[in-house]
């Protein structure tokens, strides 16, 4: 299985998690209720692109649930051997392998404590699902791929059922049901990327940009563009690039852009506008918004309906057709990235 297979399994992925991990995750919520104090804190323990689905996190629990989400630095636990006081949070660790002994730790040190404590990883019977009290499995299958594809777009939907299930929004299931039809929608832009990727082939840099629940998208279209196409690839909210890092466009370095319905649209898309008619700026917008289409040299249009808080797991779709076509045209094998492999345990 080649890592466009798993980009292509992602709405059979999507569809099999729904069917297989609520009532899994409707036992967290109920633990969590049953609580004589309330969570009012998250911890999340993550690496890599697991750590960009902990940034989803942080906005979905944040907006939807007005908690305050910080994401967890292993070291100071695995390394340092502190032990923050995290009795009040509940503490999740994502990792797709479950094996990176940094995060095990962090879990393993706030379990003790009698912190509640979730597992999301796509193997259930790891270390870290040892570690927690609960475990949500991602349902993805063997991902061989070294570049994390079908289990990121899980680790998003976990998230996403978890706040669900805390909710008890009766338009959720129904939002949530829709995932693996426009994920397939997603996947159908593919024609429209490879278009791109011959004019991009001899950037060597590149600006990601985005706001809100899609600043997650940013982080991890980036990553995938380092990991695959060896491309100097920064992410940025679009607020915070334009407080130094605008200063970086210029010719030859294409911003690559998401753009959703929602608070931030107004935002992204004057940002848009001004790198556009101010600054000559080559974009690439993936959006489901027509004014931020009309501003890109080369569009991708998101499928329509998708609920802002659930966007990241469509949106980061062309991202990664993108890294792999992109990865493609400048000559590289996007199933052999030079330097990695498939699990990495960092202590």
């Amino acid at each position: 299985m080649t890592l466009r297979d798993e980009i292509l399994e992602q709405p059979e992925v999507a569809a099999r998690f729904l069917a297989s991990e609520r009532d899994a995750i409707d036992a967290i919520a109920a633990d969590l209720r049953a609580r004589e104090h309330p969570i009012r804190h998250v911890v999340i323990a993550a690496r890599g692109t697991s750590d960009h689905a902990a940034i989803y996190a942080q906005y979905v629990l944040g907006v939807r649930h007005g908690l305050t989400v910080g994401l967890g630095t292993p070291s100071v636990v695995s390394i340092y051997g502190a032990d923050p006081d995290v009795r009040d949070a509940l503490v999740i660790g994502i990792s797709q392998s479950g094996a990176s002994p940094d995060i095990v730790a962090v879990i393993a040190a706030a379990r003790a404590q009698g912190a509640p404590t979730v597992a999301i990883t796509n193997e259930p019977d790891s270390a870290l699902g040892a570690a927690a009290d609960r475990t949500i499995g991602l349902e993805a299958g063997p991902e061989l791929a070294i570049a994390a594809t079908k289990t990121y777009t899980a680790q998003l939907l976990a998230v996403a059922c978890l706040s669900a299930a805390l909710s008890n929004d009766p338009a959720d299931p129904y939002a949530l049901a829709a995932i693996p039809d426009a994920l397939a929608a997603a996947l159908a832009t593919e024609p429209d990327i490879e278009r791109t990727v011959a004019d991009q082939a001899g950037a060597a840099r590149s600006l990601v940009i985005a706001r809100g629940y899609e600043y997650a998208t940013a982080r991890e279209w980036a990553l995938k563009l380092k990991e695959l196409a060896r491309v100097f690839a920064d992410p940025y909210s679009a607020a915070d690039f334009q407080h130094g890092p605008l200063t970086l466009v210029e010719p030859g370095v294409p911003v690559l852009a998401v753009a959703r319905s929602g608070p931030t649209a107004a935002d992204v898309v004057a940002l848009l506008g001004r790198l556009r008619t101010d600054l000559d700026a080559a974009l690439m917008v993936v959006s489901d918004l027509p004014d931020a289409l009309a501003l890109a040299r080369w569009p991708v249009a998101l499928p329509a309906g998708t609920p802002e808080w659930l966007g990241p797991i469509v949106s980061i779709v062309p991202g990664q057709l993108h890294a792999y076509h992109l990865t493609r045209a400048r000559g590289l094998d996007p199933d052999r990235p030079r330097n990695l492999s498939k699990v990495t345990k960092t202590t």
